[in-house]
C-alpha cells in the first residue's frame, strides 16, 4: 500500500474531500476528519475508528493497525503501517471510520430531548 493508494481509497468515499492538518492530508466527510496520511511519519497513515472495530482491527492485522499512543488512541485512533496494510482490508477500515465521522454528524443534528415538565398542583 502506497500514500497514493490509502488517497485514492479515502477519497472514493461519497462526499470525501482531501484538506490539510497540522501539516499532513486529512481526509473528511461532512466537515470531519475520518484518517489522514503522514502521521507520524511517511510511512504511515491513520483511521480514525470506534473502540470496539479498532480492537476488531489491531487483533486480526497487528502488523498493519496499532492504536494511536496516548487519549486519541484510547477513543479509536488507529495507526496503519501503509507497507503491511492490504488494500482490501484498509478500504473497510476507512468505510467504517467514515461510516462514524457520518454519524457523528446526524447525532449533532438530532435535536437534545426536552426534559418532560412537571404538574405542581396547588
Amino acid at each position: 500500500m502506497t500514500a497514493d493508494e490509502f488517497r485514492e481509497l479515502a477519497l472514493s468515499l461519497p462526499g470525501a474531500v482531501e484538506s490539510s492538518h497540522m501539516n499532513h492530508p486529512d481526509f473528511r466527510a461532512h466537515g470531519k476528519i475520518f484518517a489522514t496520511l503522514g502521521y507520524p511519519d511517511a510511512t504511515h497513515g491513520m483511521v480514525k475508528l470506534n473502540p470496539q472495530d479498532q480492537k476488531h482491527f489491531v487483533t486480526a492485522h497487528p502488523e498493519a493497525f496499532t492504536p494511536v499512543k496516548g487519549a486519541w488512541g484510547l477513543q479509536g485512533s488507529t495507526s496503519v503501517r501503509l507497507s503491511a496494510a492490504r488494500p482490501e482490508v484498509l478500504a473497510a477500515a476507512l468505510d467504517l471510520a467514515w461510516q462514524a465521522s457520518t454519524e457523528a454528524i446526524q447525532k449533532k443534528k438530532t435535536p437534545p430531548k426536552k426534559a418532560a415538565r412537571r404538574k405542581t398542583s396547588a
